[in-house]
C-alpha cells in the first residue's frame, strides 16, 4: 500500500507546520489554563509533538470518537470515551488529527459547548478540500489536503501506518 501512495507533506513539512501551529496556539491561549483534548486516536502523534512546544500551563485529557472504525468512508459517530476532565467554565483546545467533512469535530464542540465550555477552539493536523461548506471550522490548521484517502503522521489505512512520519494519500482510482 505504501509503496503505491503518493508523498503528499514529507516529515520536515509536517515538524515545521506542527511548530508554526505551536506559536500561534502560544500567542492566543497563553494564560488561559486551558484543557487541552486529544481525538484519539488519529491526533495522538500530533497531539504528542505539538504539546512540548506549547509555552504556557495547560491541562490534558483525551476523547475517543470516531466515524471511520477502519473502514475509508465515515459512518456514524461513535463515542468510546469523554474527557474526565470537567469542561465547564474552562478554555478547551481540541486537538484532532484531520478535517474531513467536519461532521466529527462539530459534533465534539456540540458536546463541549452543552458541558459547559467556555471557550472551544479546534487545532487540526490537516485540512482536506472537500469543494463543499462544513459545519465547523479548526481555529488552527497544519496543512490543507486534497480531498483524497489520506494516511501518516497518526493518521491511518485501515489500521495500518499511523507511524509514518509525512502524510500520503491512496493512488486514486
Amino acid at each position: 500500500m505504501l509503496d503505491e501512495a503518493d508523498l503528499l507533506c514529507s516529515a520536515g513539512v509536517m515538524s515545521e507546520a506542527v511548530a508554526r501551529m505551536a506559536r500561534e496556539i502560544t500567542a492566543q491561549l497563553a494564560g488561559s489554563f486551558p484543557l487541552v483534548l486529544c481525538v484519539m486516536r488519529g491526533a495522538v502523534v500530533f497531539a504528542g509533538q505539538l504539546l512540548p512546544q506549547l509555552r504556557f500551563p495547560l491541562e490534558f485529557d483525551y476523547l475517543d470518537v470516531t466515524r471511520y472504525r477502519q473502514a475509508t468512508r465515515g459512518g456514524e459517530i461513535a463515542w468510546r470515551v469523554a474527557p474526565d476532565a470537567t469542561v465547564a467554565g474552562r478554555v478547551v483546545l481540541v486537538v484532532d488529527d484531520i478535517l474531513d467533512e467536519g461532521h466529527t469535530l462539530a459534533a465534539i464542540r456540540e458536546r463541549l459547548v452543552a458541558a459547559g465550555a467556555s471557550r472551544v477552539f479546534s487545532a487540526v493536523l490537516a485540512e482536506k478540500d472537500i469543494g463543499r461548506a462544513k459545519p465547523v471550522s479548526a481555529d488552527f490548521v497544519g496543512v490543507r489536503l486534497p480531498d483524497r484517502y489520506v494516511f501518516g503522521f497518526g493518521m491511518d489505512v485501515r489500521g495500518a501506518w499511523r507511524n509514518l512520519p509525512g502524510i500520503y494519500a491512496l493512488k486514486e482510482d
